[in-house]
C-alpha cells in the first residue's frame, strides 16, 4: 500500500517543478489511497482519546481513584487536547505540515508509552494530558487533506478523512475491552504506543509535500492572534463552533457513562460485549460520511437541522437499557448519524469560507469540540452517581434540546450559497 501511495502522490511533488495548475496537482495528490492513508491515521490518533472510556471502572480499581472522579481522566484528556488545538494545530498554516504531523505522531507514542506504565495516578494523569495535547495532529491531517483536494471535491474529501476520525472514536471502545478483557488496560496503550511508531514510519514515507504554507514568515504571535480574530471575521465560525460544543458534549455524555450501567449487575457485561456498542456507532457514523457533499451543494442547514432532530430522538430509546438493549443500539445508530453529519458539515462549510486558514480554522473550532467533550464526560458521570441511568439520559436530552433550539433561533437564518465550498475554491 505504501508504494502505491508514494507513486500517486509523486505528481504533486513535481508540480512544483513544473507549471502545472494547482487544480491538477491537488486532484492527483489526493487519490483513493492518499485520502485512505490520513483517514486510518486520524482514526489511530483518535482512538488514543478514547480508549479509557471503556476502561474507566478498572483504571480506577488498579490506581485506587474513587468512581465518582474517574470521568476527571477523561475531562483531563480533553483539557490537553483543547491547548494542542490552540497551540499546535495553528501551526499547520506556519510549519511544514509533512513534518508537524510526523513530529507529533512520534511523541504520541512515547506519551502513550508513560500512560500505559504509570505507576499511579498522578502520573497516569500526566500521560493523559500530554495524550490529548499530541492527539491534536488528527486536526492538522484534516485541513491538510482540505487544503490539497479540488475544490469542488472538499467537503466529499473531508468527509472521507472524519470517517476516519469518528471510525477510531467507535472502535477505540471495542479494541480496548478486547484487548483489556486478554491483558489488561495497560495492554492497550502499549499497543496503541506501537502501532503508532509504525504509522509515524509510514507518513513520513507517504505524506505528499506541500506548497509553503500561508503565513510561511510570520511570527508565531502573529498566527495565534490571527487564529482569535478568524471568530470575529467569521460568522460561519462562530455559529459552528457551538455546534460542536452542544452535539459533542451529549455525544460524550452517553460514551462516558454506559459502560457503567452494563458493567454492573443485572446486566454485568464484558468490556468486549460493552464495545461492541461502538461497532453498532460505526455503522451510523459511516452512513453519515458523505454528509459533506450537502454541504458543497449549499444543503448544510437543512442537513444540520435535521441531524440534531435525530439527536435529539436518539436518547428516547436509549434511555430503555433496561428494558431493552437492542433499542439501546438502535439508539446510538441514530445518534452518531447525526454527530457525523453535523460535524462534516461543520468543517466543510468553514473550510469554504477560508480555505487559505484551514489549519486555524479546523483548530479554532476543534476547542469547542473538546470543551464540550470534556464538559459531557464529567457531567455524565456526575449525572449517573446522583440519579443513574435515567439522570445522564435526562442531561444528553437537554443538550441535544439546546443544539436544536439554538439552530432554530440563529443558525437556521444564515443563508448558505449553493456550491459554496466549490465557489469559493473558485473564486
Amino acid at each position: 500500500m505504501t508504494n502505491q501511495i508514494m507513486a500517486e502522490v509523486r505528481p504533486a511533488e513535481d508540480h512544483h517543478k513544473t507549471n502545472d495548475k494547482p487544480g491538477d496537482t491537488t486532484a492527483r495528490a489526493l487519490s483513493p489511497a492518499v485520502v485512505l492513508l490520513f483517514a486510518v491515521a486520524c482514526g489511530l490518533s483518535v482512538a488514543n482519546i478514547y480508549f479509557a472510556q471503556p476502561l474507566l471502572d478498572t483504571m480506577a480499581l488498579d490506581l485506587a481513584i474513587a468512581p465518582a472522579v474517574i470521568g476527571g481522566v477523561v475531562t483531563l484528556t480533553q483539557v490537553g487536547y483543547a491547548f494542542g488545538l490552540m497551540l499546535i494545530v495553528p501551526l499547520g498554516d506556519l510549519w511544514d505540515r509533512r513534518r508537524l504531523i510526523v513530529g507529533q505522531t512520534v511523541l504520541s507514542a512515547i506519551a502513550l508509552t508513560i500512560v500505559g506504565t504509570a505507576p499511579n495516578a498522578p502520573v497516569l494523569l500526566v500521560g493523559m494530558v500530554l495524550v490529548g495535547l499530541l492527539a491534536v495532529v488528527i486536526q492538522v491531517l484534516v485541513a491538510y487533506a482540505a487544503t490539497l483536494a479540488a475544490p469542488a471535491d472538499r467537503g466529499r474529501t473531508i468527509g472521507t478523512v472524519t470517517s476516519g476520525v469518528v471510525s477510531g472514536i467507535l472502535l477505540a471502545r471495542f479494541a480496548a475491552g478486547a484487548l483489556a478483557d486478554l491483558g489488561g488496560w495497560r495492554v492497550v496503550y502499549l499497543t496503541s504506543a506501537a502501532l503508532t511508531l509504525v504509522l509515524a514510519a509510514l507518513l513520513a514515507r507517504a505524506l505528499p509535500r506541500h506548497a509553503p504554507q500561508p503565513m510561511a514568515g510570520s511570527s508565531y504571535a502573529k498566527l495565534l492572534r490571527s487564529t482569535v480574530a478568524l471568530f470575529v471575521e467569521e460568522q460561519v465560525l462562530r455559529e459552528r463552533a457551538v455546534f460542536a460544543l452542544l452535539i459533542f458534549a451529549s455525544f460524550s455524555v452517553f460514551w462516558s457513562s454506559v459502560v457503567l450501567p452494563l458493567a454492573a449487575p443485572p446486566l454485568s457485561l464484558s468490556h468486549t460485549t460493552i464495545g461492541m456498542l461502538g461497532i453498532a456507532g460505526l455503522a451510523g457514523a459511516l452512513a453519515a460520511r458523505n454528509s459533506g457533499r450537502l454541504a458543497d451543494r449549499g444543503w448544510g442547514q437543512r442537513t444540520t437541522g435535521l441531524s440534531l432532530l435525530l439527536m435529539l430522538a436518539g436518547w428516547v430509546p436509549i434511555a430503555c437499557l433496561n428494558t431493552s438493549l437492542w433499542l439501546v443500539l438502535a439508539g446510538v445508530l441514530m445518534i452518531d448519524f447525526a454527530v457525523q453529519a453535523i460535524h462534516v458539515t461543520n468543517q466543510s462549510l468553514i473550510v469554504a469560507a477560508r480555505p487559505d486558514a484551514a489549519s486555524r480554522l479546523v483548530g479554532g473550532y476543534m476547542v469547542f469540540y473538546s470543551i464540550g467533550t470534556g464538559f459531557g464526560a464529567i457531567t455524565s458521570t456526575m449525572a449517573y452517581a446522583a440519579a443513574g441511568w435515567p439522570g445522564v439520559c435526562v442531561l444528553g436530552a437537554a443538550i441535544s434540546a439546546c443544539a436544536l433550539l439554538y439552530w432554530v433561533i440563529v443558525a437556521s437564518r444564515t443563508p448558505t450559497a449553493v456550491g459554496a465550498a466549490y465557489d469559493c475554491g473558485h473564486s
